[in-house]
């Protein structure tokens, strides 16, 4: 782990060639949390076929400040739960253990969540979550499974998310800029 970047909030992990384990398999997650309890965060790169308007009710269907208007799969763990990404037009917005990366954070649906939404100039929903317990992802790291690089508020709410990978990876430069999703080819 001494040449890339250690896990840390607000980082990415990004899946390397050798990753088969389908829910991550080509994914990028930023984390949100990372501790000696374990790790939590979010896979970036996955919409789902739901779209938000199929999953809210008529009245806040006007929510037009999220692209693509369609549910993420954050990850395997607890899948009926709701997390979401917004970026804020004021920091104060995030207490400081909610803010993530730049001005995203991880947004508090508490009161009225259509409006707390309505007021955010982007954000994503993600069901379900990624979560590594103690040690767990450091072991997953070390066998080869992940990259640890330096997330940007943009990765977030990047349009083209079947190359988020790769442009992830480019701008890392050196060896990482030219991985590709084909292990024989590394």
């Amino acid at each position: 782990m001494s040449d890339l970047l250690q896990p840390a909030r607000g980082r990415l992990l990004v899946a390397t060639p050798a990753l088969s384990d389908p829910n991550f398999a080509g994914s990028v997650v930023l984390l949100l949390e990372h501790d000696e309890e374990g790790s939590a965060g979010l896979v970036l790169n996955q919409p789902s076929e739901l779209t938000l308007a199929e999953a809210m009710t008529a009245e806040r269907l006007a929510l037009n400040n999220t692209d693509p208007p369609v549910i993420f799969v954050g990850g395997p763990v607890q899948p009926e739960s709701a997390v979401v990404l917004a970026r804020a037009r004021d920091l104060s917005a995030f207490d400081e253990d909610r803010r993530v990366v730049g001005d995203v954070g991880v947004l508090a649906l508490s009161g009225d969540p259509v409006a707390t939404l309505a007021e955010a100039p982007a954000f994503r929903v993600f069901a379900g979550y990624s979560g590594w317990g103690p040690g767990q992802l450091a072991d997953e790291i070390e066998a080869g499974s992940w990259f640890v690089v330096k997330g940007e508020a943009d990765d977030v709410f990047a349009a083209e998310l079947d190359s988020l990978w790769e442009r992830v990876l480019r701008r890392q430069g050196g060896l990482l800029s030219t991985a590709t999703d084909n292990p024989e080819l590394n």
